[in-house]
């Protein structure tokens, strides 16, 4: 159920059950509109939506989305919603979203700060908040462990600035550890199951 493009750092789950679990171990209900970001050929995708009321898979490699869209077929799937875009490049929803999502790990950072509408440009971070903008009520991600750990608040580790500015609104935490098996192909370092959640104001 999974392609790759050797270019880029795509380590898809393997098994539907372990992505079920995963969602298990969220807060996302059936009314949810749920962003999938390098949703690959589905395996998320498809356990999201049974779990959801609409997913958005963005998968912009063109032979994967269109596996993705058969799959999709495969399974009667009707609440996917394809977008074969860069998700750095696409319009984020003007309602509540949350995220559930095995990106490519390479672009986890630039993901987050598009999420928080804030751009790193000469390592300096700047708002792009604009009245439309809406932050996701929940931010689920499987992340590079290294990464992670800056992201979350901690005394034995770094916080990175990214995570200072996921502190300001979001609980965040690490949920479960990954082991490599459980990808196609394992990637070569720790893999965690990462939780941002937006405060209630």
């Amino acid at each position: 159920m999974s392609t790759r493009n050797p270019q880029l750092s795509q380590h898809f789950l393997r098994s539907p059950r372990l992505a079920l679990k995963l969602i298990g171990h969220s807060n996302l209900k059936k009314h949810d509109l749920v962003l999938d970001i390098g949703a690959g050929s589905g395996v998320i995708t498809i356990a999201l939506a049974k779990k959801a009321r609409e997913v958005w898979a963005i998968e912009p490699d063109h032979a994967t989305a269109a596996k993705l869209r058969a799959n999709l077929q495969k399974y009667q799937i009707n609440n996917v919603h394809v977008i074969e875009q860069d998700f750095l490049q696409i319009k984020l929803p003007t309602e509540p979203y949350k995220v559930f999502a095995n990106p490519p790990f390479h672009l986890s950072a630039q993901i987050l700060y598009r999420l928080l509408s804030l751009e790193n440009q000469n390592g300096q971070i700047i708002s792009k908040n604009t009245p439309q903008a809406v932050k996701p009520t929940a931010i689920y991600l499987i992340l590079q462990k290294q990464l992670a750990l800056k992201l979350i608040p901690t005394d034995r580790h770094y916080t990175s600035q990214l995570g200072h500015h996921i502190l300001q609104n979001y609980d965040a935490r690490i949920r479960l550890p990954l082991r490599p098996t459980d990808f196609t192909p394992p990637p070569a370092v720790p893999t965690v199951f990462y939780e941002a959640k937006l405060r209630q104001t």
